[in-house]
């Protein structure tokens, strides 16, 4: 058994555990953290030092493919990011808009059932997707496994804080766990079924753009009491130590 394989089944393993335990870790609670905005920020620089740039090898691959839906999209993999951030735009502002109509009917500060289970099934994709990506990404060597998954934990946390905030004691007793449940069945598909790279470029593309949006809309809004120089460090450091091979050589 490859080690690349027992160490990605190890880490959707521990990816899941991140949804379970997160909420009981007193650093995460309300108000916002510096560890949270430390978390986002290692979010930011993930996106940018990796995810981005895979994002351009995936362009590669669509141009490569064989004439159907993805040769047509051969030069939109930005766009399809384009498109994954929109829609989770669209379910916070869902979210959010039923939080207020559910407060103004004296329901709580909370989002209605349908909503709630409208985010859940998006969040399960969208945990299933990184599942799945633990064992198929352009980059399979330990170091990038390791890299990618660090990265999705904390991003986890984040993800983890918002959802929380939003649709309260059900997101505990429910939501929780099928998004845990949902990591390690996309690793599990992963396991069974190979898709051709066109295909994964298009769903890492896809994934690219609910990144992008789920870490922002935790630290831009005004109401999240995000600090910035948390966010800034935890950024900064994650850069580092992802380039600490290229710095070492620089210097030689």
């Amino acid at each position: 058994m490859p080690i690349t394989f027992a160490l990605s089944g190890f880490l959707a393993v521990a990816l899941a555990l991140i949804h379970l335990f997160c909420g009981k870790l007193r650093f995460v609670d309300i108000p916002r953290s510096r560890w949270l905005s430390g978390a986002g920020g290692v979010s930011v620089a993930y996106v940018f030092i990796h995810l981005l740039p895979e994002l351009g090898e995936y362009q590669s691959i669509l141009k490569q493919s064989e004439p159907g839906i993805t040769s047509y999209l051969e030069n939109h993999v930005y766009l399809i990011a384009l498109i994954g951030l929109g829609i989770f735009y669209w379910l916070e502002r869902l979210a959010i808009l039923s939080r207020q109509q559910q407060q103004k009917a004296g329901k709580g500060k909370v989002t209605s059932i349908e909503i709630f289970w409208l985010n859940i099934v998006s969040f399960a994709i969208y945990n299933s997707l990184i599942g799945y990506l633990l064992l198929h990404r352009e980059e399979t060597d330990i170091a990038n496994l390791i890299s990618f998954a660090s990265a999705m934990a904390l991003h986890f946390i984040v993800n983890d804080h918002g959802l929380r905030q939003n649709h309260r004691s059900i997101y505990d007793h429910v939501g929780k766990w099928i998004l845990a449940f949902s990591i390690i069945f996309g690793w599990v598909i992963g396991t069974g079924l190979e898709i051709s790279e066109s295909a994964i470029a298009i769903l890492f593309s896809f994934l690219a753009g609910g990144i992008i949006l789920n870490v922002l809309k935790e630290e831009l809004p005004e109401e999240r009491e995000s600090r910035f120089w948390a966010f800034a460090s935890g950024a900064f450091i994650y850069a580092v130590l992802s380039n600490t091979q290229t710095i070492i050589e620089f210097y030689r």
